[in-house]
């Protein structure tokens, strides 16, 4: 019986969406899947070697918080600091483990993470900003590999 395979499309780049696809990555591979994940557009910020992960609840009114806040103060300056402070701080009382953690455990269950080229020459991306253990590759890169995988996965 061949491997499963898992493909993933990373597009988001804040710390709430950083955690789907690098959670389900490392889970699959855990579970014996092979995965990808390919980094487009905002994704590609979840490969920077310095993470500055931003929380935003703008368009997502599911966001639990201690205390509602309606949607024109989330807009206010310094609003996005502080929701990023909660959740970070919620997580870490949690025993939830960082996005640090997370790509850690990424690269040691040898899922393959790709930078996509089209946007790192788009948003001027240097090599040296992004992790070292990385492939680069186009969406051709992905399809050979969704096309053959179980699951495929639009985060």
């Amino acid at each position: 019986m061949s491997e499963k395979k898992l493909a993933i499309i990373a597009t988001k780049g804040t710390l709430d969406w950083a955690y789907p696809p690098l959670i389900l990555g490392s889970t699959a591979a855990a579970l014996g899947y092979e995965v990808e994940i390919f980094f487009t557009f905002y994704g590609l910020q979840l490969l920077k070697k310095d993470l500055d992960l931003k929380m935003s609840s703008l368009g997502n009114p599911a966001m639990p918080m201690p205390m509602p806040v309606p949607v024109l103060m989330q807009a206010l300056p310094g609003m996005e600091a502080a929701m990023t402070m909660m959740m970070k701080a919620k997580m870490q009382k949690k025993g939830v483990a960082s996005i640090d953690e997370l790509r850690e455990l990424c690269i040691e269950a040898e899922v393959k993470m790709i930078a996509c080229q089209m946007t790192v020459d788009l948003f001027d991306f240097k090599p040296s900003e992004l992790l070292d253990n990385i492939e680069y590759g186009g969406a051709a890169t992905f399809f050979e590999f969704a096309g053959k995988s179980d699951v495929n996965l639009y985060m």
